[in-house]
């Protein structure tokens, strides 16, 4: 009795194979399989068959995990609670990319202050420029969630949102939709310049009224969300260009003027990096999207996703040589670039030629996400004239203002030290 039950043991594999329709060998082969290895193969399974459609919860998911395990008047529950209606992460980004354009700004060197000789943009107006950018894009992100809790229901990304979860109630979130929102705006109108507080209004309304009920429309709504995204860069543009307006700051000047170009780019590069990030993140739950009834390309056309996400990966190395070509960067921005530009372009490549799967997706979407601050910091790395200001600072060398001034007055002492025209001559001995 004792010899027969691991006898017993043993040939359990093999029966659960040939229900399953396995042949003869391999029916052999895992009952000879040994346990540690069984194990281990069950792991790379599991592994497998997750791989391209696991997300790993975002902010406001855990902030609405963490707000619903606290006491119902508890005020770090109402704080969370809003923090997680704001989607603090895309807020972030946002604000980023805002602050980023600000930075990289060519600033005049006119308006270098006398203690470093070197150009710099108001630190008061950078506060606003991100407060206000911060306030408008929690209003939008608002907005968005008070109007589809219904369908944000139906998805694992967004069903533990703070409407559907009922942690907030739907006057209480508006509310805080319109404070934000006239907050926002107001600071940047009064902090920064009635143009950044127009671009600021009007893409609460695009990401809300347009984009938000587009989604169930037409897949043109990713074209439409990325303009949402690109307009955060104008917005640093114009609160640098506004301190440095010579023809009184209007909106044509800001916005049109021959020294746009630079913030332009920058929204086209933000426009154009949409499209690989969120084409392999829509594909890992495309499914989901089909049964919340969301039109997007991942399951209306999964080829056409791929070759969209590809081309636009393709578009962000003319952008790169647009910005040093229009002097924001100096040509050096070209090569360091073009490598991380290379890197996204490898993974759409991938993405588009196997449609997503072999983990294609996923590795599209985390170079996309590695890609956006990368760039923008080797923007920042590059700006026009800061390493030869460097160089100046650390050689000792003049300041670029100083020998601009040196310059000017070599030119008044060569006009003094000209003969005096003869009608001239005349008059003065009259």
């Amino acid at each position: 009795m004792e010899s027969a039950a691991p006898s017993t043991l043993h040939q359990q594999p093999k029966l659960t194979q040939t229900v399953g329709g396995s042949n003869a060998g391999a029916g052999t082969e895992l009952v000879d399989e040994l346990p540690h290895r069984r194990r281990k193969r069950l792991r790379e399974e599991a592994k497998d068959a997750t791989s391209d459609t696991a997300l790993r919860p975002d902010a406001s998911a855990r902030l609405s995990n963490s707000a619903q395990s606290l006491p119902m008047q508890s005020l770090r529950r109402r704080w969370l609670t809003y923090l997680a209606l704001s989607k603090p992460q895309l807020s972030f980004l946002i604000v980023l990319t805002t602050a980023a354009t600000y930075a990289i700004y060519p600033v005049p060197a006119l308006l270098a202050p006398a203690a470093t000789a070197t150009p710099s943009l108001s630190t008061l107006t950078l506060f606003f420029l991100t407060t206000g950018t911060a306030l408008a894009s929690a209003s939008a992100n608002a907005f968005n969630m008070l109007f589809e809790p219904a369908h944000d229901a139906k998805m694992s990304r967004t069903r533990n949102r703070p409407l559907v979860r009922g942690l907030i109630s739907k006057p209480s979130a508006l509310l805080f939709a319109l404070a934000t929102g006239a907050t926002g705006v107001a600071s940047l109108y009064f902090g920064v310049n009635p143009t950044t507080a127009f671009l600021g209004g009007l893409n609460i309304f695009i990401y809300a009224g347009c984009y938000t009920p587009m989604k169930r429309v037409s897949v043109i709504n990713t074209w439409v969300g990325a303009i949402v995204g690109g307009i955060p860069p104008l917005m640093g543009w114009t609160a640098a260009a506004g301190q440095c307006a010579i023809g009184g700051g209007t909106w044509q000047e800001l916005l049109l003027g021959p020294e746009s170009l630079g913030g332009w780019l920058v929204a086209a590069l933000l426009f154009a990096w949409q499209f690989p990030h969120f084409n392999a993140l829509s594909w890992t739950i495309r499914e989901e999207y089909k049964n919340a009834g969301y039109r997007m390309l991942a399951w209306t056309n999964p080829r056409r996703n791929g070759r969209v996400a590809l081309r636009y990966s393709f578009l962000m190395f003319p952008i790169c040589i647009g910005l040093a070509y229009v002097g924001v960067t100096d040509w050096g921005f070209i090569a360091t670039s073009s490598a991380i530009n290379g890197w996204m372009t490898y993974q759409a490549v991938r993405f588009w030629k196997y449609e997503g799967t072999k983990g294609t997706a996923r590795g599209l979407f985390w170079a996309s996400v590695w890609h956006l601050p990368i760039v923008l910091v080797l923007a920042m790395a590059h700006k026009k004239g800061l390493w030869e200001r460097v160089w100046r600072a650390v050689t000792g060398g003049a300041p670029l203002e100083e020998e601009y001034w040196e310059d000017d007055e070599e030119e008044d002492e060569q006009v003094m030290k000209r003969p005096a025209p003869e009608a001239s001559m005349a008059i003065i001995t009259r």
